[in-house]
Order: structure tokens, then C-alpha cells, then sequence
């Protein structure tokens, strides 16, 4: 990063806008969400498009890899939240379900056990990845949370919003203590 000068692309892609994208775990691979509705693998090293995942009928605006890198989070303005099996692009199991309002950001606990979703109602959704349970939680939102992540040792949440608010939650026993 001495020079900051791209070392590969720019690479174009069929959709009109991109509005997510992180690097596998190693590296090797980079993954984004865009306009057309579909989650895009593209190998890191090469630019060479390696999966595309597909099944949200509507705007991907947040993806993320799970720690280990073998699943891939996705959230999309068709009020859902889907869990993509990383190395052969299937979905695992029903995509979380029962927003009001559009997802627009998704993040995998420090340990891969939980996903963190924010939403256009307001609204924070800790999700367990092995059962698909989910609380939901008020934010004290007044707009649409933007952006939400995990801290290092997965005891607290963070959410921005359109609010212009951050907010800083710790951990709940309800979610903390799920069984995995």
C-alpha cells in the first residue's frame, strides 16, 4: 500500500450499482452485492467471476463472509436475510424472513454462531446461524439502520443509522447464551 495505485481493474459488472463487497477471510476470494439482485463471487487475485449466487428478487445491499469463510451473509431490500454455502454458491436452509422493512446490513459474530441485521423499520435482528432463530430487538432508531457489526469478542453491537446516530449495545443473555 506504499503507492495506493490499483494493482487489478477496474472490473464492470452487469448491474448498475455495487453496494457491498469484503474479502473471503484468507483473501483469495471477494464478494459483493449489487442492483441486480444477485451475490457475486469473483476470485481476488484474478477478478475472475467464480459465483453467482442468486434468489433475492430485489437489491443485495450488504454482504459478509463468516469467520471461518465458508458461508456468505447476504441482505437485500426484498426484506431478507440469506445464508450462501461460500465454495458452491446454494443456499443453506430458508432465507430469515419477517422484516418489515428492507435489510441493509448484515454481520457474522467474531465466532460464526450469530448474524446481526439492520433494517429500513428501525429494527436490530440477532439471528442464531444454526437454527435460524431470531430476537428482534428496537434499536432507538428513528431511521433506517445503515450499517451494524459485531465487536471483537462478540459482546457488544454496534448501529449507525440514517438517524445520524451511532449506538453501542451490550450483549443480551437472550442471545448471548444461545446453544449452539
Amino acid at each position: 500500500m506504499e503507492t495506493c495505485t490499483t494493482v487489478l481493474g477496474p472490473f464492470h459488472t452487469d448491474s448498475y450499482a455495487v453496494y457491498s463487497v469484503a474479502y473471503s477471510p484468507d483473501g483469495s476470494r471477494i464478494v459483493f452485492g449489487s442492483a441486480d439482485d444477485i451475490v457475486r463471487v469473483w476470485d481476488a487475485r484474478t477478478g475472475d467471476d467464480i459465483l453467482s449466487l442468486r434468489g433475492h428478487t430485489s437489491v443485495v445491499k450488504s454482504v459478509a463472509y463468516s469467520p471461518d469463510g465458508l458461508r456468505i451473509v447476504s441482505g437485500s431490500w426484498d426484506r431478507t436475510v440469506r445464508i450462501w454455502d461460500a465454495a458452491i454458491g446454494q443456499l443453506v436452509g430458508n432465507p430469515l424472513e419477517g422484516y418489515s422493512g428492507l435489510a441493509w446490513s448484515v454481520a457474522y459474530s467474531p465466532d460464526g454462531a450469530h448474524i446481526v441485521s439492520g433494517s429500513e423499520d428501525h429494527m436490530i435482528r440477532i439471528h442464531n446461524v444454526a437454527t435460524g432463530d431470531s430476537i428482534i430487538t428496537p434499536s432507538g432508531h428513528s431511521d433506517c439502520i445503515s450499517s451494524v457489526a459485531f465487536s471483537p469478542d462478540g459482546n457488544r453491537l454496534v448501529s449507525a443509522s440514517l438517524d445520524g446516530t451511532l449506538r453501542i449495545w451490550d450483549g443480551t443473555d437472550e442471545w448471548m447464551s444461545w446453544d449452539i
